[in-house]
């Protein structure tokens, strides 16, 4: 695992990550979604893409990883990981960067206490 220096990338996480207050542009798949409603009781997803925002903004670290899972790596050869502190919590973000016709989506994997 290395940290993200690809700016291109990096360029993509903060259009995306920009726009957290607009339905779309950070995905939740199922199982993060619960895991939010089930551990963070009262924090919205929108909290948490406004805080991965200004965690990147910031400078803060994204570690880029190989991706492993057969299912993913011939779409995502790198998953890409924020490490986060909120509400009190320090918080392990797995996203993976897409693009689409409308520009670039960020789509959570995974999230759990770090």
């Amino acid at each position: 695992m290395t940290r993200l220096s690809d700016l291109g990338i990096l360029a993509k996480f903060m259009e995306a990550l920009a726009e957290w207050n607009c339905d779309g542009f950070i995905q939740w798949n199922r199982r993060s979604a619960e895991w939010v409603r089930k551990n963070l009781d009262g924090v919205s997803q929108k909290a948490i893409g406004q805080a991965m925002y200004e965690h990147a903004l910031s400078g803060g670290e994204i570690d880029q990883a190989r991706e492993n899972y057969e299912g993913y790596r011939d779409r995502h050869p790198y998953h890409y990981d924020f490490r986060i502190s909120f509400a009190d919590r320090r918080l392990y973000i797995e996203t993976v960067i897409d693009d689409s016709r409308m520009g670039p989506t960020v789509s959570i994997k995974n999230i759990k206490d770090a």
